[in-house]
């Protein structure tokens, strides 16, 4: 559902999920919230790569592949959730639950990295970053139903009362 179709019945634009806030820079001038998430979703790929990609160059050859994705998960979980926060909605309160939610969901998708990663290096004999865009893949799916439905879920009475028509 778009802004636009809101506005055409006199409704404000509310957040999937039970998240509350007023729609973020991104969501007014996309206008559509599949497309805004979509491209939050999108940048946080690229960025969380990007991070495993930098600390694959500074700690796999002492470290390990394993140390590089748990640092570059550290590093991509704190970008992505500033994003999504500041630019699609602007969420207020609450932010160390939310972070700690917006975690959970993401050590799932680690969860299953951590798992798979071995397999495809070790078993299958892929190259570590080929292996990892494969997973990329499957992680993006966890995530999005994970934050959709639960990272910045608010309880009924913690969302703003509906102004009332005078």
């Amino acid at each position: 559902m778009t802004i636009d179709d809101f506005a055409a019945r006199g409704d404000q634009a509310s957040p999937p999920a039970g998240m509350s806030g007023e729609p973020g820079p991104l969501l007014r001038l996309i206008r559509d919230q599949r497309v805004a998430f979509l491209l939050v979703g999108a940048t946080n790929t690229a960025v969380g790569f990007i991070w495993f990609i930098i600390f694959q160059h500074l700690v796999q050859e002492r470290f390990g592949y394993i140390t590089v994705l748990l640092c570059a998960h550290v590093a991509a979980v704190l970008c992505a959730f500033v994003l999504y926060r500041r630019f699609v909605f602007q969420v207020h309160g609450h932010l160390w639950r939310d972070l700690a939610r917006f975690e959970v969901v993401n050590l799932t998708a680690l969860g299953f990295n951590l798992a798979t990663l071995p397999l495809l290096v070790e078993l299958a004999h892929l190259p570590v970053l080929l292996s990892q865009v494969i997973i990329t893949g499957v992680t993006m799916l966890i995530s999005f139903f994970g934050h959709r439905g639960f990272s910045f879920r608010r309880k009924p009475s913690e969302l703003p009362s509906p102004v009332q028509p005078s």
